[in-house]
């Protein structure tokens, strides 16, 4: 009897112990992946919301756990816009601790809904100090180009678009699969470069949301996620899209037959960036994981194992996988205006939406 009723006194323990870490999120489990097993386990959870995929995700989860034991790092893996409206969602009751990743224009847009809180790394002085966030509410970590990218079996590299407009050609027609831009902070990024290039050349949009209806006239479809891009890509259901070099080249790594170009005319780098979400739960951890992932060794292993384009300018030479330097080589990059991008691209986004989308001819 005593030994039945300490049994049953450390289930309701162990019960009671899941409800109270689970019922905060209740409201969302519609909109979360499974839930990790109720446990016994004592380690301080960290939990990241990232559009970074569940490669590099994994990837630095193992590395960082090695180094800090006593923390349980967990993530869920979603689109950049996706991961703003959420914060801002959850804003009075913070459900994540790190915002990791994403377009410096995004996470602008976060801090003027006071969803992260200051935090200074350690490796704050080894980056770009334009792409810091003011008040040091965010910082980057890598930078992602956007490249043109194609079904390398049914393209070759010389018969691939050059530049942004050849994707308007017509060899081009119904051929073209695009990430859905409302959900995705590479694409806005792209869009806002052809706004801003649009406003420089003529003071005003039109021109750019001309370019793309044009573009949308071109489209076969829109992909709910980058997974499904890839695949229509591979099966040839369309043979170009624009992207971001990373994925790509992660996917072709893992032998899908993609290629990709550099736009002659210039690309979009975006800072792709982390930040500390304020009202954390585990901040000492939330911490920790920021200063590791900008990290020396991080920045290593994220751009050997996931080809993610370091942030950080004092990487040893000799340490850089040999792809750094040939995209620094062949990439032409340029100069947008991010503060302009993060104050009108959700007004442009709109405007895309409803009155673009759907529009091209066909």
């Amino acid at each position: 009897m005593g030994g039945e009723g300490k049994g049953g006194s450390v289930t309701a323990r162990v019960l009671a112990r899941c409800f109270r870490a689970l019922a905060p999120i209740f409201p969302l489990l519609p909109l979360l992946p499974v839930l990790p097993a109720c446990s016994t386990d004592d380690r301080t959870p960290v939990v990241l919301y990232s559009p970074h995929g569940r490669d590099q995700l994994t990837l630095l989860e193992r590395a960082f756990e090695r180094h800090r034991p006593d923390i349980d790092v967990r993530w869920l893996d979603m689109g950049s816009q996706e991961i703003l409206d959420r914060l801002r969602f959850e804003r009075v009751n913070p459900q994540a601790d790190v915002w990791f990743g994403g377009p410096s224009p995004i996470f602008e847009r976060g801090t003027q809904d006071s969803l992260l809180a200051p935090y200074r790394p350690v490796w704050a002085d080894r980056v770009d100090a334009k792409a810091i966030g003011r008040d040091d509410l965010y910082f980057p970590v890598y930078r992602t180009p956007a490249v043109i990218a194609f079904n390398s079996r049914a393209v070759s590299r010389a018969e691939a678009p050059r530049d942004w407009d050849e994707v308007l050609e017509p060899r081009w027609k119904n051929k073209v699969i695009i990430r859905d831009p409302m959900a995705s902070g590479t694409m806005r990024a792209i869009w806002g470069l052809i706004l801003v290039r649009s406003l420089r050349q003529t003071g005003d949009t039109a021109r750019g949301m001309a370019w793309l209806r044009r573009l949308d006239g071109q489209t076969k479809t829109y992909t709910i996620n980058p997974a499904l891009l890839y695949e229509k890509l591979v099966r040839q259901e369309g043979l170009v899209s624009l992207w971001d070099l990373q994925d790509i080249l992660i996917s072709a790594s893992k032998g899908m037959p993609l290629g990709y170009v550099f736009p002659r005319s210039g690309t979009v780098v975006i800072e792709d960036v982390i930040g500390l979400v304020r009202g954390s739960r585990h901040p000492e951890g939330a911490r920790a994981f920021i200063d590791f992932v900008g990290s020396e060794e991080a920045q290593l292993l994220a751009a050997r194992e996931v080809f993610r384009l370091p942030a950080r300018h004092d990487l040893p030479p000799d340490s850089v996988p040999y792809w750094v330097a040939e995209v620094e080589r062949e990439m032409v990059v340029t100069d947008v205006d991010w503060n302009l991008v993060s104050t009108r691209g959700p007004e442009w986004m709109r405007y895309w939406d409803q009155y673009v989308r759907g529009t091209g001819e066909k």
